[in-house]
């Protein structure tokens, strides 16, 4: 559509009368939906997908496969071509299952992306609105402000002090001034002063551009696809795994190797040797381990996703599960993100405004007494309105919409500054209504608010006068006054009304509450620049706000201390608001305790990493310092959580061990950088996130531990049956049986197993640990070798009372150790309590697989067909009571012990006298 066109040659007008469109109503959202099903998404083709088929082949494509096949081989070269074929079926089975579970991960991930995806705000059906950055049309009227990537390439039809950096387009490394206006001849792309191209970055200003280009067709498609990327890495777990598999083969070839010597000095057969290593191989790999660990890992993804965290890297899901310290943005993170001014200073008078949140009901009360809306208060309430650029919405409608008497339950919420949106909502507390000025009033000029300005101004023409009104900093716009509004007129800026005013603003910032002061000026005819307008003003008053804390927040804050996680929050707001929040929130906020950014310039580094240890909140720093601050943290050995949302904030995040980015108000920049996203921007999902991540890796040791002593246990059962001259206790396709099905379904059910009580009650755990720590490698070497030897001590019983059975013994031995295995599971489902603390039904999913095992146990041992395959017989009930008792002993002496001696202790603890 429109290739050829020169869109930077066109003005406004002409360019949307070429794509139909209109600059105030934008399209309707059916045009679009058209225009979205003609032309496509608005992304890159992606490259290099991997398809279903490759996926599957992937599943063959690691060590321990490998050495199962080999053995498989040497299996059929051995003439045991039936067991050959079965092995091989059961390794396509298990590649088949993996691939379910990788298919079905990708396409979570593939979920996961288009949920991290950018958005952005364009103009239909005469409404600003909210979409994905992929849905963008050629002929939307697209909205973009400081902070924001561009979401596609748009011709410029109105802006305000606009400035874009290009550099991934053009190599410039500065901002460019962007203004609309037709451009002639060829001009290259660099000087296209215009036009706006996907993917540069708003460094400054507003604009309002109509959209000529999307995907494919822009001139830097490749940032789209950049910014849905995905980074798709294998954890320090995953990589600790892949040894561990390696480690387990050579030491089953050492075994074997130690078998065949041993069997040769004896003088043993070299097939029934072979046949012994075949099966001691097949014992010693835990072939479901690496389907499992994937299996866990995007279940967990998909429930950090369900509890609003978006996991965009792997990696950070482990790196949760030990994060120290967790470094918050206070506005809208830890607070609520919905400014309420509660008190308002005008002519010597302090005003106290009830109501919360943006719904604009509530009432003015001077000394505890309701008071009217008088001359000052009116003027100081038409300010706030008109000096601002957000939008009061009801039900989704904005007040225009409402108005006109458009029907929707009473739902506020703002488009646009929190903190203009609480002055929006105090003037319509008032029944001033910036929709009803703009009636009488026309807007012509604007000049943002900056950081280095502290101030926004807005001029009106209303009655072919022209009025300016400015907001800011107290100190700044009182500053650019000389005059003050009291009783209804202007009277001059004293020095002794200038102090009144500094301390009513100190008063009210020493509660916390944000304060902005409000002027007004009537402008002369040519007056027309920012210095010009913003001068001579009359100061009408100050609005003291405050963005209360979230009460999850306050809970969450109490966790993280329990858990051992350091919380530290940064905020560019003054000192005493930061530590009045702060003490609100539970957070040590001594004087001590505080840094402000000034105090941290004059630090070296040596000096900031010393500093750290004690300081738990940062008042009036920048991004800049935000960096700073994550590297003396981690000079600490702190595993640092870092929050951003701004530009700036991009290589804090980078640099934290767990990059966040605010969902709803981050921009695109910092969700680019970031390993998670909070979806709700709430600090409280951070702590979701992180017990999640304690809850995963808890799962991981579960099941490692509980094939790796379901292993211990076949390996010693092959390895001391061959070195004792026994008959083989378990054939080669009775223990994959067991590795594959048996073990398997447990093992991925307690990858589901729900958080331990007490989870967030330990400390973190150190992220370099080995799989082994804190006695796991002795649980698992003791556990397994407890199966094993009694799955040895009933194969022999079975010989004995069978007077030789071979059929009847194995048998017997294959059911102990399945049932031996299906007893420690529960087992295995904690560290430090029994199972019958845990409790065996608090994981529905963990009894269902383990009944399921059972039935397919049963299966093998009593339909004729599988009773050919896997060389069983059924087992009488006698043969079944020792089999019951030999494989369950543990279990039934630790509910002896729950169930009697535990009460009768506790009574003895609690009765002394009892003794005697």
């Amino acid at each position: 559509m429109h290739l050829s066109v020169k869109w930077y040659q066109m003005d406004g007008g002409q360019a949307l009368k070429e794509l139909k469109s209109d600059a105030e109503r934008g399209l309707t959202s059916q045009e679009a939906r058209r225009r979205l099903q003609e032309k496509g998404f608005n992304l890159l083709n992606e490259q290099g997908q991997v398809s279903p088929f490759q996926i599957f082949l992937q599943q063959f494509n690691d060590f321990m496969v490998w050495v199962l096949l080999a053995a498989t081989a040497i299996s059929a070269f051995l003439g045991e071509v039936a067991d050959a074929i079965t092995i091989v079926a059961i390794v396509i089975i298990n590649g088949f299952l993996g691939f379910i579970q990788e298919y079905r991960a990708e396409r979570s991930m593939k979920v996961l992306k288009e949920m991290s995806a950018p958005f952005a705000r364009v103009i239909r059906d005469g409404e600003p609105q909210r979409v994905p950055a992929r849905e963008v049309v050629p002929g939307d009227i697209l909205l973009v402000e400081a902070g924001d990537r561009v979401a596609a390439d748009a011709l410029l039809l109105w802006s305000s002090a606009l400035e874009v950096e290009e550099a991934a387009l053009t190599g410039e490394s500065l901002p460019v001034v962007k203004e609309p206006g037709a451009l002639k001849g060829e001009v290259p792309l660099g000087d296209r002063k215009n036009m706006l191209f996907q993917g540069t970055l708003v460094t400054r200003g507003r604009g309002k551009a109509l959209v000529v280009a999307t995907g494919m067709d822009t001139e830097i498609g490749k940032i789209a696809g950049m910014l849905l990327e995905v980074e798709d890495e294998d954890t320090p777990l995953k990589k600790r795994l892949a040894g561990l598999g390696k480690w387990l083969v050579g030491i089953c070839l050492f075994i074997c190797g130690l078998m065949v010597v041993a069997g040769a000095a004896r003088g043993e057969n070299l097939y029934n040797m072979f046949l012994a290593g075949v099966s001691l191989a097949v014992a010693a790999i835990p072939e479901g381990l690496p389907a499992i660990v994937t299996v866990c890992l995007a279940l967990g993804v998909q429930r950090m996703a369900k509890r609003q965290a978006i996991i965009r890297k792997l990696a950070a899901v482990e790196a949760l599960g030990c994060a120290t310290v967790i470094c918050s943005d206070k506005t809208g993170t830890l607070t609520q993100n919905q400014m309420t001014v509660r008190e308002l200073w005008v002519d010597n008078k302090v005003y106290q405004v009830t109501g919360t949140g943006y719904i604009p009901q509530g009432a003015f009360y001077v000394e505890g007494r309701k008071a009217e809306v008088d001359e000052a208060l009116k003027a100081l309430l038409t300010a706030a309105a008109l000096c601002n650029n957000a939008t009061l919405k009801r039900n989704g409608l904005t007040i225009k919409g409402w108005l006109r008497g458009r029907k929707g339950s009473p739902v506020w919420s703002i488009n646009g500054d929190p903190t203009e949106g609480a002055l929006l909502v105090a003037a319509a507390k008032a029944g001033i209504w910036r929709e009803h000025l703009e009636r009488a009033a026309q807007r012509l000029q604007e000049f943002p608010f900056e950081p280095e300005r502290k101030r926004m101004s807005v001029v009106y023409q209303r009655n072919g006068r022209r009025w300016a009104y400015v907001k800011g900093a107290p100190d700044v716009v009182l500053g650019l006054c000389n005059s003050v509004y009291h009783k209804g007129k202007k009277v001059p800026l004293t020095a002794e009304r200038a102090q009144a005013i500094e301390r009513q603003n100190e008063d009210m910032a020493r509660r916390a509450f944000r304060v902005l002061a409000l002027a007004f000026r009537e402008l002369p005819s040519g007056v027309s620049s920012a210095e010009e307008v913003e001068r001579d003003l009359t100061f009408l008053g100050l609005a003291g706000m405050i963005d209360p804390p979230r009460p999850e927040a306050q809970e969450a804050v109490r966790i993280c201390q329990r858990a051992g996680i350091k919380v530290v929050m940064i905020t560019g707001d003054h000192r005493l608001t930061a530590q009045a929040v702060a003490q609100e929130l539970g957070l040590p906020a001594g004087d001590d305790q505080i840094l402000t950014g000034s105090q941290l310039d004059s630090l070296s580094d040596q000096e900031l990493i010393r500093a750290v240890k004690d300081v738990s909140v940062y008042a009036r720093v920048s991004p800049v310092h935000k960096l700073r601050i994550v590297r003396a943290l981690k000079a600490n050995s702190h595993v640092v959580a870092m929050t951003g949302d701004g530009v700036n904030d991009a290589p804090a995040i980078k640099e934290a061990d767990i990059g966040i980015a605010m969902g709803r108000t981050g921009t695109d920049v910092a969700k680019e950088s970031a390993a998670m996203i909070l979806a709700d921007d709430n600090f409280a999902t951070i702590v979701a996130a992180v017990e999640e991540g304690r809850a995963i890796y808890t799962n991981i040791r579960k099941f490692i531990r509980y094939l790796l002593s379901c292993n211990v246990g076949e390996v010693l059962t092959m390895f001391v049956a061959a070195l004792a001259g026994l008959p083989l206790p378990l054939l080669p396709i009775q223990i994959l049986w067991m590795n594959l099905v048996t073990d398997g379904l447990p093992a991925l059910a307690l990858s589901l197993d729900p958080p331990e009580p007490g989870l967030m009650s330990r400390p973190p755990y150190p992220p370099g640990e080995s799989i082994f720590a804190r006695g796991l490698g002795w649980r698992i070497l003791s556990l397994g070798m407890e199966i094993g030897l009694v799955t040895l001590g009933v194969f022999l019983l079975g010989l004995f009372l069978g007077e030789g059975d071979l059929p009847t013994a194995r048998t017997m031995a294959f059911t102990s150790l399945v049932m031996a295995q299906l007893f420690a599971v529960f087992e295995c489902r904690s560290e430090t309590q029994s199972p019958f603390a845990v409790g065996y039904f608090s994981n529905r999913y963990l009894v269902l697989a383990v009944a399921c095992s059972l039935a397919m146990q049963l299966l093998v041992l009593y339909v004729p067909l599988l009773q050919a395959v896997f060389d069983t017989v059924p087992l009488n009930p006698f043969q079944w009571l020792l089999v019951l008792l030999a494989s369950g002993w543990r279990t039934y002496l630790a509910g002896i012990g729950y169930y009697l001696i535990r009460p009768i202790w506790r009574i003895l603890l609690e009765k002394p006298s009892a003794l005697g």
